[in-house]
């Protein structure tokens, strides 16, 4: 008997859909739809950067797949034949790649980019996780415990933004690593008691304009179709890599 998640066949749709449908160019993005891919999708839509966009299911580890990426990890990115992966290694690679294309998601000035690097360190470390407990928590203290560490974090990153992005005006590299998780937040409004307003009317407004983002736009799936994929981390069923570490207690992957 097949896990849960290899039912639920990973695709994009609306206007995911359309964007995958229009790359299809030598460079190779192996993914399935969920907010660390759209990372790597957002990147290569911000620069304009041609690549060609393959659906797969991780769980059931396909020939084709494996042959590219024998770990048998998504995001996967094809390069000159070699395999990369991990979305925000594949983000900054992108940007050291591709330097020609822009705009550059990494500010020039070695300060400012070694902060936005901190900043990306910290979502990692505080945001996303905590994010990942209050989905998938079944107890109602758990999640309020979830809950709460999830609005400190975001109340923290959101004092560092200095305009509708991260750095002002320029959308960065903290902009995609947080980005995917805007789109969703309603999932945690209607199922776990989230609050916009517990994060604060500065983390509301840069949602707001991750949201209003056209990469972020146009690498989103349709709102029915996300709501199918979390139901199962809504039940603590899934098996992803992301959700057996939560579980588990461990440092997500």
């Amino acid at each position: 008997m097949g896990i849960p998640d290899e039912q639920i066949h990973p695709v994009a749709t609306g206007r995911a859909a359309e964007t995958a449908a229009q790359h299809q160019t030598e460079h190779t993005i192996l993914t399935q739809f969920c907010p660390f891919n759209q990372r790597v999708w957002i990147a290569l839509e911000e620069k304009g950067i041609p690549y060609q966009y393959r659906e797969v299911n991780p769980y059931k580890k396909e020939t084709h797949f494996l042959e590219l990426n024998p770990k048998g990890l998504v995001p996967t990115v094809g390069y000159k034949g070699k395999a990369l992966y991990e979305s925000l290694v594949l983000c900054e690679f992108i940007e050291e790649a591709y330097q020609s294309y822009e705009p550059s998601l990494l500010p020039a000035d070695p300060y400012e980019r070694a902060r936005v690097r901190i900043w990306i360190d910290y979502t990692s470390k505080n945001i996303i996780p905590a994010w990942q407990r209050l989905l998938m928590a079944q107890d109602k203290d758990k999640q309020g415990a979830a809950r709460q560490e999830l609005y400190e974090g975001q109340k923290k990153l959101a004092e560092q933004v200095k305009g509708p992005y991260f750095l002002g005006e320029n959308f960065s590299l903290v902009d995609v690593a947080n980005a995917p998780w805007a789109p969703r937040e309603y999932i945690l409004v209607k199922h776990r008691g989230y609050d916009t307003e517990g994060a604060g009317a500065k983390w509301r407004a840069y949602t707001e304009n991750l949201c209003e983002r056209d990469s972020v736009i146009k690498t989103t799936s349709d709102p029915d179709k996300l709501q199918v994929i979390y139901d199962r981390y809504l039940r603590d069923e899934a098996q992803s890599e992301a959700a057996k570490a939560i579980r588990a207690g461990r440092p997500m992957p």
